[in-house]
């Protein structure tokens, strides 16, 4: 089997910039972890800033192919939508690499950092805003803004999933359904 050289250089720098962050990860450091020469890794990239966005659009297409493989043709909007989003949601909270983006966002405000985290906010609205557009198609769903409902579900999905926690006890994956259903899709208004 021929040893790909790039494959390695992305593997290592994955591994770095989710040890370290991307402040603090050296092209010196990618070079070793991956066994090879510094020099090797320019002929592949550009700079750290490449390597490191190739990194990025590849932790984005992974979470949009999750995403994408959680929607079940035959199941309403409303339960797509939870397993969706909540997969997706699980998976960077999870992932060492968001995880440290996230640390190195609150701790030290780098751009890279805060790029990083909103491509991948990015990615995740814009697949909420298209399955809206095809709820709202399919008569599942509401007329509606798209884009600002996106920004809503997914921001009220982030304070049930990391938000709550801080300060009482985790939901389960069903209490969160409940909530979001109860908040975002009935509404907390007594209809006459």
């Amino acid at each position: 089997m021929v040893f790909d050289r790039r494959k390695s250089i992305l593997e290592a720098a994955e591994k770095s910039f989710s040890m370290f962050g991307y402040k603090a990860t050296t092209m010196d450091q990618v070079a070793k972890i991956a066994n090879v020469g510094k020099g090797t890794i320019y002929t592949f990239f550009k700079n750290k800033e490449e390597l490191f966005n190739e990194i990025v659009t590849g932790m984005v297409k992974e979470m949009r192919e999750l995403a994408r493989n959680s929607i079940n043709e035959e199941d309403n909007f409303f339960n797509n939508l939870h397993r969706s989003l909540y997969s997706v949601l699980e998976h960077r909270r999870e992932h060492q690499l968001a995880i440290k983006l996230s640390q190195e966002v609150r701790e030290i405000g780098t751009q890279a950092a805060i790029d990083a985290l909103a491509l991948v906010e990015k990615a995740i609205l814009a697949f909420l805003e298209l399955e809206i557009e095809r709820g709202i198609e399919n008569n599942e769903v509401k007329e509606c803004d798209p884009s600002l409902t996106a920004f809503l579900m997914f921001k009220m999905y982030i304070a049930l999933i990391f938000d709550w926690e801080k300060s009482h006890q985790s939901l389960t994956k069903e209490e969160i359904a409940n909530h979001f259903e109860f908040y975002m899709m009935r509404g907390i208004k007594v209809e006459q």
